[in-house]
């Protein structure tokens, strides 16, 4: 566990709309790994959030993986609008595909990382046979569709079971978890196989601004806070 590098994923659905470019900018400049994104449809979840069109602004001023979680019905229809725009990964949910085999293919033909994600109460053996094709599993800690939520604590023994599924089949796929991380969580997460922290409201929320609030989350995941 301990020789797992471990990244914080800044998720810009808590940013500040009215400057994101800037936000983005705050969170590259303190030392975030990548940037989510969660797409929304109104539909799969109930809320709408982002486009493609923030993707492709917001490539033009981050260097940072541009990590595209779509929480929507049918998202391989919008697979290559996502990509274009610049996402160098794609995360579609079990429940939205019941051909996830040929969605997850579609993502890496483009060239995409692919991800698969899980919403608190689907079963973990909707996994098994599309572990050894993905890079990314994003295993949801809250019920999607909004920030600021509480963390729900049977996440914890989900994230260690995906860990040990991973490590039975020796894949190096990341293993992300989504929502209600920060500074209470975030080591708790780790220590059940987590090394990719998805944080929204603990980072752009956080009084003492991005850099700081991404500095502590780092430094209570690791255990030296």
């Amino acid at each position: 566990m301990e020789t797992r590098r471990i990244r914080i994923a800044p998720s810009i659905l808590s940013a500040d709309m009215s400057r994101l470019g800037q936000q983005v900018a705050e969170a590259e400049a303190a030392g975030a790994d990548c940037i989510h994104f969660d797409v929304m449809d109104g539909h799969f979840v109930p809320n709408i959030t982002l486009g493609p069109l923030v993707v492709e602004a917001l490539r033009k001023v981050t260097s940072l993986p541009l990590e595209v979680h779509l929480m929507i019905s049918s998202p391989e229809r919008h697979l290559a609008a996502f990509y274009q725009a610049g996402a160098d990964s794609l995360t579609v949910h079990v429940e939205t595909c019941p051909h996830l085999n040929r969605t997850v293919t579609q993502i890496r033909e483009m060239g995409c990382r692919s991800g698969v994600s899980l919403n608190p109460a689907t079963p973990l053996v909707a996994l098994e046979e599309i572990l050894p094709d993905v890079d990314l599993i994003v295993l949801m800690s809250v019920n999607p569709g909004f920030g600021g939520q509480s963390f729900l604590k049977g996440s914890l023994p989900r994230l260690r079971r995906v860990r040990a599924m991973l490590d039975e089949i020796g894949s190096k796929a990341d293993l992300a978890v989504d929502g209600g991380i920060g500074i209470a969580t975030a080591r708790q997460v780790v220590e059940a196989g987590a090394d990719v922290l998805v944080a929204g409201s603990a980072v752009f929320g956080a009084r003492e601004g991005v850099r700081e609030a991404i500095s502590r989350i780092r430094a209570a995941a690791a255990g030296t806070s």
